[in-house]
């Protein structure tokens, strides 16, 4: 299987063009099972792996060249066909994790310039 990572030299833009701008959102959302008794007592229960109950999806804004978007949104279509997820080290973080590109949109504001809004969710993966 082909690893893939996120970043200028692998999506072919030029250098930036795979670094978001920050005003990102970063989302947890623990993967965990609830059951509430008619008392008030509750009891959570996780299922799998604890260290992977709870993915991080980012919300992501690219202010790239019109070339770099295309580059870009042909990165996120060719994920889509084939169906793997990439590498990718989101702002802040020391280390890279895989993603997958749930959704995409692109604006064009200006001739030549283009706005891409992305959302990453992580997966776990070998």
């Amino acid at each position: 299987m082909s690893t893939f990572t996120f970043n200028d030299a692998d999506v072919g833009t030029t250098t930036g063009g795979t670094t978001p701008k920050y005003n990102l959102r970063k989302n947890s959302s623990p993967n965990t099972r609830v059951v509430r008794f008619a008392d008030g007592f509750e009891q959570r229960i996780l299922f799998g792996l604890a260290s992977h109950q709870n993915p991080k999806v980012y919300n992501l804004t690219f202010d790239v060249s019109a070339a770099d978007a295309t580059k870009i949104e042909d990165f996120f279509d060719a994920r889509a066909l084939d169906n793997i997820s990439f590498s990718f080290t989101p702002p802040g973080e020391a280390s890279s994790s895989k993603f997958v590109c749930e959704g995409y949109s692109k604006q064009i504001p200006y001739v030549n310039r283009a706005t891409i809004q992305a959302s990453f969710r992580e997966v776990f993966e070998a």
